[in-house]
């Protein structure tokens, strides 16, 4: 089972340390990459226009200036990096050493500017959404797609994935259709279901939590993902098709 997670749009920046070394990310085929957009994303950040160009306020200017620099900036592991709802109820400080080892081993963080890295790897705070396009690059999610469809084609085989991603980071990898499971979170009441965003958030965290912290085998099929997910949940499972993944439907009262 692996659990694809969105990076958090907040970031928590290490106060000290070394800084990131490429060769021990996970996934080096795409340092490449990595570098071409870490480049661009620095050329932006300098620039007088750097909040707009890059979609963000004046309160994230901080944020914008340690872009220019993250050669040098301190890393720290991912699970410390991410911050936010999601982050927050997956409480990985509070899993125990074997639920972090699981965690380390199950959980991929798509992002826009590593392309996909693991819960352990070291990563400098940074800002840059997938939705950005950048001068040389392109559009993040249209640049990563044929990058990530690679890279972790040997990754995936033949495991379950746990979809937890906002559809702003799905559009960087679409993995195979038939062992994926997109998971969405609605809130029904008088028999009237609606989406919901910010309980989407941290219901897909203590999903992640609940699969990682749970007794027993991990789901390796779309009904045993649904099993687990009944552990803790109304949820129900809608049947992918060739190109469309399975759909797990978490259903909170209203």
């Amino acid at each position: 089972m692996l659990i694809l997670l969105p990076p958090s749009e907040g970031k928590t920046p290490a106060v000290n340390g070394a800084a990131v070394d490429w060769s021990s990310l996970a996934f080096p085929g795409l340092n490449p990459a990595r570098a071409k957009v870490l480049e661009a994303l620095g050329t932006v950040s300098a620039h007088e226009d750097a909040l707009d160009l890059l979609g963000v306020g004046a309160s994230l200017r901080d944020d914008v200036v340690r872009n220019t620099r993250l050669h040098a900036e301190p890393a720290a592991p991912a699970h410390r990096i991410y911050t936010g709802v999601l982050y927050d109820a997956l409480g990985y400080r509070t899993m125990t050493p074997a639920q972090r080892r699981k965690a380390d081993e199950s959980v991929l963080v798509v992002s826009a500017l590593w392309g996909a890295i693991r819960f352990g790897d070291s990563v400098p705070a940074y800002r840059l959404s997938m939705g950005t396009a950048l001068p040389d690059v392109g559009r993040l999610a249209t640049f990563w797609k044929p990058q990530l469809s690679e890279a972790l084609a040997s990754v995936v085989e033949d495991q379950l994935l746990v979809d937890c991603r906002s559809s702003t980071y799905a559009a960087a990898w679409a993995p195979p259709a038939g062992q994926t499971v997109s998971v969405n979170v609605f809130t029904e009441a008088g028999g009237v279901r609606k989406v919901v965003s910010h309980f989407a958030k941290h219901t897909r965290g203590e999903l992640a939590r609940h699969l990682l912290s749970r007794r027993g085998k991990a789901p390796s099929t779309p009904a045993g993902l649904l099993k687990a997910a009944q552990e803790r949940w109304t949820a129900e499972l809608v049947p992918g098709t060739a190109r469309k993944p399975h759909a797990l439907n978490i259903i909170l009262p209203g």
